[in-house]
């Protein structure tokens, strides 16, 4: 993910190496899968079409739970939306990691000509200053029995759970270890279950099974997927790890995953599904593994120079581990390779905001506020959804039918990652003064505007040619960064793709039409703000509610057509925006958008200077 980000965003095979130890893409197992809001970034990018097209689509979760009718076991008990916030994608996509990775490094190529420089080994990591302290990074790998070191500027570790970055610099992820035990087995399944091909937990009294369907394969036959615990694995009263453990797991755990076989976990979905069987199609296995639920982070995500210069970032498996069963590692690993990539080309290419002595990279700075804080979020959420689901619905300090349904209700926004939101920094702003903000309302998961969250998609219709637009579509052709402060051209036909750029979300008033109001005098000294950035950094967006008349380019202020010709939307024809984003049409407002669709700060329509103060801070200016 990061290693295609940048790319697009202009750096050269001279600039940019990734490497991988494995041979090829994965042929089995791993994630499987796609959250709504990783959907809407694989939207930007223009490469959610086979994934759209051929993944398993989870619209909703069933409960299963012991049915007080002995004859029945279990029963059905809820059914509720997989994805219950306000979302471009209603559903959880599944698909293999191994065809992600494919349209991942296919479209690298368009940019790349070497791509992934795979059957290579990272060896080791150090900082040496003495040798080049403006490349100090120094990097030793192993390609196919062959040995080289190179230098870097920067340098990240996407390198999984095992991370051989993080060792080499010494750091060590925290936290506890549970010892609940799960076995996961992706089949084609012979089953009379009733909700197959739904995303289900089930609890019975002989143990605990989550059902994940997933897409289907060259045979015509469709995938599932079965997380099943294995109780009796757990030794009673030993269910944690101190906290600030080691790298190493228990040896006492590490035992007894290698009691686990394949036929016991399959014995054990059995056994939890009936009444109903379950069991491997013509014994149709695709993958399975054991494994031992851990919520570990890694306190420090940056590693800096000894002139406080951030120099190596740690992303992924490599600074957070949790259990798979939320759906969470793929997609909150790329997030932060997605919250990470764009400040980066900032960075380089000289793009980011003034640094001082104390602090040479405020803009890198943010990664470790942004995802530390998201990682800590995912850790306590993942403890408490794994003890759920790993113990016994009606035991007397057991968790109730209803409990554990509400609490999936809650978490939703978190899971879906349509409810992340970064806490307040150079890049996020919110006014302490709440008679100055323009926004009402505080459902933000519905799209109401808030800095830190995400901008919910929305359809418009625009001006110049009556076409019908989603806010978030992306198809992009080609993306080059000239460095040093000079623009990237791009060819594209979207309004908030991913190509590095900041957006204002200019939300016009009903006196647009008014030569002397607060629109088109915003509008006007929006267009002199811009020009003061760095080319094609910036671009706006300009949304009017419904006016009380028809209106021609000419009624409109002439900077409109000049900067946003094809990003001038009426934002009442197709859905109400105003509503959805909570702006009174009367005043308006002014929102920046970052380069990775979240909010940075809102301000009142008028208030332009808010606005200049806060990019600022964010982008360099020429003037």
């Amino acid at each position: 993910m990061l290693d295609l980000l940048l790319a697009r965003y202009g750096l050269s095979d001279e600039s940019l190496l990734c490497i991988d130890t494995k041979p090829s893409t994965l042929k089995s197992g791993q994630a499987d899968g796609i959250q709504p809001r990783t959907l809407e970034v694989f939207k930007t990018l223009g490469i959610s079409d086979e994934i759209e097209n051929e993944a398993c689509q989870m619209w909703q979760f069933a409960f299963w739970n012991p049915s007080p009718d002995k004859e029945k076991i279990i029963e059905r008990t809820a059914v509720m939306p997989e994805v219950i916030p306000p979302a471009r994608f209603g559903y959880e996509a599944t698909i293999h990691q191994g065809r992600i990775e494919r349209i991942m490094e296919t479209d690298l190529l368009r940019y790349s000509k070497r791509g992934v420089l795979r059957n290579t080994r990272l060896v080791d990591v150090v900082i040496d200053e003495n040798g080049d302290a403006e490349f100090p990074v120094v990097v030793t790998m192993n390609t196919n029995g062959t040995e080289r070191t190179v230098r870097t500027k920067y340098l990240v570790g996407a390198d999984g759970a095992h991370s051989v970055v993080r060792q080499s610099l010494g750091l060590k992820l925290e936290g506890e270890s549970l010892d609940h035990i799960w076995g996961v087995v992706d089949l084609v399944a012979d089953t009379n279950f009733p909700d197959i091909r739904r995303r289900c937990g089930i609890h019975s009294p002989a143990g605990s099974v989550m059902v994940i369907p997933r897409e289907r394969i060259a045979t015509g036959e469709y995938l599932t997927r079965l997380y099943v615990h294995v109780p009796e694995i757990v030794s009673p009263g030993d269910d944690q790890l101190p906290a600030k453990t080691t790298e190493s797991k228990s040896e006492d755990a590490r035992q007894r995953r290698t009691k686990i076989t394949l036929g016991g976990i399959l014995k054990q979905a059995a056994d939890a599904m009936q009444p109903y069987y379950i069991r491997p199609k013509d014994g149709a296995i695709d993958w399975w593994a054991a494994y031992q639920i851990g919520q570990r982070v890694l306190p420090e995500f940056i590693v800096k120079d000894s002139k406080n210069a951030a120099r190596v970032f740690i992303v992924g498996d490599a600074c957070h581990t949790h259990s798979p069963k939320a759906g969470q590692g793929m997609n909150v690993s790329m997030m932060d390779s997605y919250n990470l990539a764009w400040k980066l080309i900032y960075q380089i290419n000289g793009l980011a905001p003034t640094s001082t002595p104390d602090n040479p990279t405020p803009l890198l700075n943010t990664y470790q506020t942004e995802r530390h804080e998201i990682a800590q979020q995912l850790i306590e959420f993942d403890r408490k959804f794994s003890t759920m689901f790993s113990g016994q619905m009606g035991a007397t300090e057991g968790l109730t039918q209803e409990e554990f349904q509400q609490a999936f209700k809650l978490n939703n926004g978190f899971t879906s990652g349509c409810g992340v939101e970064y806490p307040e920094n150079i890049l996020v702003v919110r006014d302490s003064n709440p008679s100055l903000n323009p926004v009402q309302g505080t459902d933000y998961l519905s799209g109401i505007l808030r800095p830190g969250r995400r901008l919910l998609n929305i359809k418009l219709l625009r001006h110049a040619d009556g076409g019908q637009r989603d806010l978030h579509d992306g198809k992009i052709q080609v993306v080059i960064w000239l460095i040093r402060f000079r623009a990237f051209q791009l060819t594209n036909d979207t309004d908030t793709p991913s190509t590095g750029r900041f957006r204002i979300l200019c939300l016009t008033s009903q006196d647009l039409l008014d030569r002397e109001g607060v629109s088109a005098k915003a509008l006007e000294r929006m267009a002199i703000l811009i020009a003061n950035f760095p080319a094609s950094t910036i671009e706006q967006i300009v949304l009017h509610p419904r006016l009380h008349r028809f209106f021609e380019w000419g009624d409109i202020p002439d900077c409109v057509k000049q900067t946003s010709e094809m990003r001038f939307y009426d934002g009442s024809a197709l859905v109400d925006a105003y509503s959805i984003y909570g702006v009174d049409p009367a005043h308006g407002a002014l929102a920046v958008i970052r380069p990775d669709g979240y909010v940075g700060v809102v301000a009142q329509l008028g208030d332009v200077k808010q606005v200049e103060e806060y990019l600022r801070a964010c982008i360099r200016t020429i003037l």
